[in-house]
C-alpha cells in the first residue's frame, strides 16, 4: 500500500523592522509573507505609520542600515528584492502636508496645550490647589510660638520639682525631677519626671546632658502640658488584684 504524506505550505514569511522618515524614535516589527506585493506592503504600513500610500516610498535596508533597493515597483512581491530576517522596511513620506512632519506627533512642545486661567480655576468646586491648602499643615508664626511659650511657662510655674504627678498618655505616676528649658531637646519648657515604674526611657540624662538622676529606665522629660501634679501616690502592685 502506497503511503501518502501530508503536503505542509512552507512558511516564507520574513520578519522585518520598520522605520520612518518623520518619526526618529518609530520602530516596529512585523512579519510579512515574501509573496506580499509592495502595493499590500504599503497598505499595511499606512495603518501602522499613518502616512498615505500615494505619499509612501518604500526602502529595504540591511540590518546595519545600508539601503539595499528601492521597492518602487508596486505589483513586484517582496522576493524579488531578497529581503532576509532582520532586515529594514524604511518608510519615506514625499507629503510635506503630512501628519507625520515636523515632529508633531513625538515632540509634546509643538502642541498648543490648554491653559485655564487662575480665575477660573479658582471658580470650580474642587481643585488640587484647594486640596493642598486643605491638607497642608498651617505654619506657625513666630507670634504663635511666643504664646506657646508663654503658655508652657504659665504651666511650669505651677509645677515644682518634688511634686508628686501623673504624667498623659498612660497615666504614668512619678515625682518631678526637673523643671526647666532645655534647648537641646527643642525650644520652650520642659519638665523631667522620675516614675514610680520603669516606663521611662533613660536615668536622667538625654543626649550627653544630665538633667536629674534618677534610675535606669526611671525617667522621662516630656512638655509641661502632660503633666498633672497633685495627690498621686505611689500605686499598690497589689490594689487591683482579686481575693
Amino acid at each position: 500500500m502506497a503511503s501518502s504524506k501530508l503536503q505542509l505550505p512552507v512558511d516564507d514569511s520574513v520578519l522585518l523592522l520598520v522605520t520612518h522618515s518623520n518619526l526618529s524614535t518609530f520602530a516596529a516589527d512585523i512579519r510579512v509573507s515574501q509573496q506580499t506585493t509592495v502595493e499590500a506592503l504599503k497598505d499595511k504600513l499606512w495603518r501602522k505609520t499613518g502616512t498615505a500610500v500615494a505619499s509612501m516610498r518604500l526602502q529595504l535596508r540591511d540590518d546595519t542600515g545600508a539601503k539595499i533597493a528601492d521597492l518602487d515597483d508596486d505589483a513586484a512581491p517582496l522576493a524579488a528584492y531578497g529581503p532576509y530576517n532582520g532586515y529594514r522596511i524604511h518608510v519615506l513620506d514625499l507629503d510635506p502636508s503630512s501628519l507625520t512632519s515636523g515632529g508633531w506627533l513625538e515632540d509634546t512642545s509643538l502642541v498648543d496645550k490648554y491653559k485655564m486661567s487662575d480665575e477660573a480655576y479658582d471658580k470650580l468646586h474642587t481643585n488640587f490647589r484647594k486640596f493642598k491648602e486643605k491638607m497642608a499643615p498651617k505654619n506657625s508664626t513666630s507670634e504663635d510660638k511666643e504664646q506657646s511659650e508663654k503658655h508652657m511657662e504659665e504651666l511650669c510655674s505651677k509645677i515644682k520639682v518634688g511634686d508628686r504627678c501623673e504624667v498623659e498618655p498612660g497615666a504614668k505616676r512619678g515625682t518631678v525631677k526637673f523643671v526647666g528649658r532645655a534647648e537641646a531637646l527643642g525650644r520652650g519648657f520642659w519638665v523631667g519626671v522620675q516614675y514610680d515604674e520603669p516606663l521611662g526611657k533613660h536615668d536622667g540624662m538625654v543626649k550627653g546632658i544630665r538633667f536629674f538622676e534618677c534610675p535606669q529606665g526611671h525617667g522621662a522629660i516630656v512638655r509641661p502640658e502632660k503633666v498633672k501634679v497633685g495627690d498621686y501616690p505611689e500605686r499598690d502592685p497589689f490594689e487591683e488584684e482579686e481575693i
